[in-house]
């Protein structure tokens, strides 16, 4: 494994997202000092919070899964999670909507899973399910170790005894013909691979090896942290602070001083110069190559983006009775959802969407009697010719009129709080072609050949978060922020 060269002994660490945090601890726990900058006022990163009229709202990932990795990032300075976080699990961990008016709630437990599935689709596809619970768990066993938390500095890297397995299986196939191997039902097959949109490629497109993401939610379990999502960035924060990391909030990188292929400070927006012998940069990777280094290298340039999003975070006078934590309701069409977000990159003409309720599991994120929504819709990112400024609010109706139409009847009536973020305010944050699901893992972009998190000319740069290895969602940049502190301290 390569290794930062020379001095490593006081660490700066830009951005306290997830994967900051997780690399600040487990330096923190090997001895080293080390310093994290983050423009606001609060940690987080892309985990953000948002506080109206006494809503508190989460601004970015909604479900959270393989919390032994947070657990792991704890016990790096000799915490225990439980003493930090209360972790709900989610029952169901989602609740199914179809157009022809049937619902299926996905369970963890592979018994209580099959007999759902017998009530509401029958015995057969049960029976298939299993089987493809059987394929996604070799799948993870294969993968976690060798391909996923474990920095790769060449495609040789990769040759494994656990890499025949995986090809023996077929996890280098096709993820959608591969699931309907197993699953016979549309209803099963969008539900076991709708998962494929977190790392920004239609089931179509993607790898059958991504299906370890429906065994990390959909087997493993998925949870709600007491206090929403915003508390497990709080969590880790004070525990590195209580282990000896000091934060600057508020404070804004705005440039790297470099001498003979080394960094040497980060230079503030103020005007703050702050000194270090090894750097970790959390913002997203293409954003901190150009913004932060100065260069844009051709590997970053040519990079293609996942889709992005719309959200709509709402404070509701109303409840329904009918809806879970977690709600997918899919439209008519599958293969067309993607084809129009990727390939045509237009909106959704028949939309798949979420919808997460936080406050049916937690009532302080509210005033009394009252609900909160985190609404989801897929879009195209900025490379598609859409005027957010103009489509922005007009896609806001939209979106009312769809959940109307979706079950969630007099939603836009019962609105007393409202907050929309579009691919433009994404790119505002720090979001490169405003995608909050980063560079999309196709092939080329995906293990070996994603972005490495060793800043090609520079000998103590160090790259953490979603445009890295191993890629996108909340599992993925706990461990990119392992990965980024192993390059520091020579060792896993």
């Amino acid at each position: 494994m390569r290794t930062v060269k020379g001095a490593t002994e006081n660490v700066v660490i830009v951005g306290a997202g997830l994967a900051g945090l997780s690399a600040a601890l487990r330096l923190a726990g090997a001895g080293r000092s080390v310093t994290v900058i983050e423009r606001e006022e609060v940690p987080g990163g892309r985990s953000g919070l948002l506080q109206k009229d006494g809503y508190n709202f989460d601004t970015g990932p909604t479900v959270l899964t393989m919390p032994s990795l947070i657990e792991d990032a704890f016990n790096s300075v000799g915490e225990q999670m439980k003493d930090w976080l209360d972790l709900i699990p989610l029952r169901p961990l989602y609740r199914a909507f179809y157009h022809d008016g049937s619902q299926l709630d996905v369970y963890p437990d592979t018994k209580e899973m099959e007999a759902e599935i017998a009530k509401v689709i029958g015995p057969e596809e049960a029976i298939g399910y299993r089987n493809y619970v059987d394929f996604v768990t070799k799948l993870y066993k294969y993968e976690i170790n060798d391909f996923i938390d474990r920095n790769i500095d060449s495609p040789f890297g990769l040759l494994t005894p656990n890499l025949a397995r995986l090809i023996a299986i077929g996890g280098f196939r096709k993820l959608s013909p591969k699931v309907s191997q197993f699953l016979k039902d549309p209803r099963t097959q969008k539900v076991y691979s709708f998962q494929a949109m977190y790392a920004g490629v239609s089931p179509q497109q993607a790898l059958a090896i991504y299906a370890v993401i429906a065994y990390m939610d959909s087997v493993n379990g998925v949870f709600f942290p007491r206090g929403g999502m915003h508390a497990v960035p709080r969590a880790l924060a004070a525990a590195a602070e209580k282990h000896g990391v000091k934060f600057k909030y508020s404070t804004t990188a705005a440039t790297i001083e470099k001498n003979n292929g080394r960094a040497t400070a980060v230079i503030t927006t103020e005007g703050e110069r702050i000194p270090c012998d090894a750097l970790i940069l959390n913002p997203d990777l293409p954003v901190a190559w150009k913004e932060l280094i100065g260069k844009e290298p051709w590997s970053i340039k040519r990079l293609n983006y996942s889709p992005s999003c719309v959200t709509m975070l709402v404070g509701s006078k109303k409840s329904y009775d009918h809806i879970a934590h977690h709600n997918i309701h899919f439209g008519r069409s599958w293969d067309g959802v993607f084809d129009e977000l990727i390939n045509k990159k237009i909106l959704m003409t028949d939309p798949s969407i979420l919808v997460t309720v936080p406050s049916l599991d937690d009532k302080s994120l509210t005033p009394p009697g009252k609900e909160s929504y985190y609404v989801l819709f897929p879009t195209p990112n900025l490379d598609a010719d859409i005027d957010w400024k103009v489509t922005g609010p007009k896609y806001r109706d939209q979106m009312v009129k769809t959940l109307e139409q979706r079950g969630y009847t007099d939603f836009g009536d019962s609105i007393e709080v409202e907050h929309l973020t579009t691919p433009l305010d994404w790119e505002a944050q720090g979001m490169e072609r405003g995608a909050p699901f980063a560079s999309a893992h196709t092939f080329f972009q995906t293990g070996p050949f994603r972005p490495r998190n060793l800043a090609a000319g520079f000998e103590n740069i160090v790259f953490a978060g979603s445009g890295t290895q191993p890629g996108v969602g909340v599992p993925m940049v706990l461990i990119s922020g392992r990965l980024a502190a192993e390059r520091i301290l020579g060792k896993k």
